[in-house]
């Protein structure tokens, strides 16, 4: 039997590979609902919730950091499923949510303790200064989808722009 094969089939066989890596690591980053470039699971809950099992049974992990499922746009905003609770409770460490949240939602999530900390990917890749903008308040640069994943070093990833330097924190307030 080769490795490959020792990693498909049950639950077990198809988190080995995840599972061994954590015995070397001190997080884990999971998409148990990620259903692109052919990675999809036919059941997601059970995926992460074995998953998470097997994290706690590991004492000092510091982290789990998991991705919500596609969001939906309802009325112009984006609606979150916010399907990640039931692995937030599981989870025994600090757990960190993210899936296009904003600024608001973020702080919402975290104060009714669906999360204890909200990842920002793509708002952070087009605003290189996103903690100040959030506690500022302010505008936010738009990110663009299509230089993602791209070969250039720099477009997409480096060329987004900072505030402007007359942006003070006396505008916070504003």
């Amino acid at each position: 039997m080769t490795a490959t094969m020792s990693m498909v089939g049950s639950l077990e066989n198809r988190c080995r590979f995840a599972v061994e890596v954590i015995d070397a690591v001190w997080s884990a980053r999971l998409s148990p609902f990620v259903d692109y470039m052919d990675c999809v699971d036919s059941d997601p809950v059970a995926l992460g919730n074995y998953m998470i099992q097997q994290l706690n049974k590991h004492e000092g992990f510091l982290y789990c950091h998991m991705v919500e499922p596609r969001m939906a746009i309802v009325d112009g905003r984006r609606q979150i499923p916010h399907r990640l609770l039931p692995f937030r409770k599981a989870f025994k460490g600090t757990f960190i949510a993210a899936g296009g949240y904003d600024r608001e939602e973020g702080n919402k999530v975290v104060a009714e303790g669906y999360t204890d900390l909200v990842a920002y990917g793509r708002l952070f890749l087009a605003n290189p200064d996103l903690p100040r903008r959030f506690e500022l308040n302010a505008p936010l640069n738009k990110y663009d989808r299509s230089t993602f994943y791209i070969q250039d070093p720099v477009v997409g990833y480096t060329d987004y722009p900072f505030l402007d330097d007359d942006t003070n924190d006396s505008n916070a307030h504003a």
